[in-house]
Parts: structure tokens; sequence; C-alpha cells
């Protein structure tokens, strides 16, 4: 079998990232505008906690005075540049190391140079084949596709149903994986943990945490889908 893992709140708690990211954004705002950081720091977080993420820079520079649009453009390419400081769960480095024998893969949507500034600080070429972001191949070939996905199937020459991926989001890691014939498992984790979606939407396998996948969960969608046809 082999097994593909999204990055995002699946292996480590985005947050995290856009945390730092926030705070180096905040380094930048307070040279040019004179206000400490950590100020600018907590109005960003609240920010988003209030709103969500898809105007907080435009919010936070409308506060300050200092909006507009180059300026929003400015914060997101600290934003995006920014090395971040983040880790994987322990459950996904634990989960890793008990696959350490499986072929495995991430999948990742997301701005291309954001996922590979997350790869490289989680030094994920030490635990899988290739981290693959999808917008690497078009933003139409971000998920719900499955075209990284039938990528794999044939560097890998295996059928869908000896895949199995491992996601936390039901809006759209799953759908069209499960029409194709791939396995899939939801973690529940992340912001989506506590979202109930009607059952196409839903993997197959429903899981708290990432130690709960071990050889007997493999080996047991394995049993279960060697007389599948696709």
């Amino acid at each position: 079998m082999i097994i593909v893992f999204d990055l995002d709140d699946t292996l480590y708690d985005e947050s995290s990232y856009v945390r730092s990211s926030f705070l180096e954004v905040a380094c930048f705002l307070s040279e040019k505008i004179k206000i400490p950081k950590d100020l600018i720091y907590l109005k960003l977080n609240e920010t988003l906690d209030k709103n969500g993420r898809g105007n907080v820079f435009d919010v936070v520079l409308k506060h300050y005075g200092i909006f507009s649009k180059k300026e929003v453009k400015n914060c997101l390419s600290v934003y995006r540049n920014n090395i971040p400081q983040i880790k994987l769960f322990d459950e996904a480095i634990r989960c890793l190391n008990r696959l350490k024998d499986f072929r495995k893969y991430v999948v990742t949507d997301g701005n291309k140079l954001v996922q590979k500034k997350k790869i490289e600080a989680l030094n994920l070429n030490e635990y899988f084949i290739k981290s693959l972001p999808t917008h690497n191949y078009g933003l139409d070939n971000a998920k719900p596709s499955t075209y990284v996905f039938n990528k794999i199937l044939k560097w890998e020459k295996i059928k869908p149903s000896q895949l199995i991926y491992i996601g936390d989001n039901p809006n759209k890691d799953f759908l069209n994986l499960k029409k194709e014939g791939f396995n899939t498992i939801r973690v529940l984790t992340g912001c989506f943990k506590d979202l109930q979606v009607q059952k196409e939407y839903e993997a197959e396998y429903i899981i708290n945490t990432l130690d709960e996948i071990d050889r007997k969960l493999i080996q047991t969608i394995k049993s279960k889908n060697e007389n599948r046809k696709f």
C-alpha cells in the first residue's frame, strides 16, 4: 500500500504557521509605523480570530491608517517569505516512524512558495518519497481534483485501491477520491474536527489521532480491497 498524507492540520498545526508568519509581519510594520511589534501582533491575531483569514491585513492596515493595495501586497510578501517556526505533531512523528517501511507522499494545497517553505521547515524529505504542492500543477488541479493522486498511481504503477489518503478536511479531501476507488481516512484535527458532513463527503475511516494508524489498520484496508475492481 502507498500512503499519502495531507499537510496542514494533518501532520502539523497550521495555526502555528499563521502565528509565526504574523510575527514577521508585525516586525515589518513596527519598523514602518514605530508601534511596538507586540501590539501589532496582538491586533493581527485578534483580527484573525474575529474575521477569519480573508482580509486580516486589510483590516489591520486600516486600523493603523496606512492601508493601500501596495501595503497589503507588502504584508503578504513578508508573510509568505517567512521561514516558519513549526514542527510536526508528536503523533505524526510516531506514525511516520511506525510506517517507515511504506512508501509515502504528501499532497498539499496552497500557495506554492508557502507550502515549499513549510515542507522545508518540517524536513519532510526525511519521511516522504516526495511532497507535492498541488498548485505546482495549476490551480485547477488542487483538491478535490484527483490529478496529483493519479500521477502517484502512474509513478508507483498501482491501482487506486492500493493507495490510502489521510486528511482532515471533508469539504474537499475525500469526495472525488472515493468515487475513483481510493481509500480514505479522516483524522479529527484542526478547524474541521467537529464538522459533520453528508456521507458522500466523509472518509471511509475516521480516527481521532494519527496514533490510531498502524499496520493492523492498513492490513484491514488492504484485505477489504483485494476483490475491488478499481
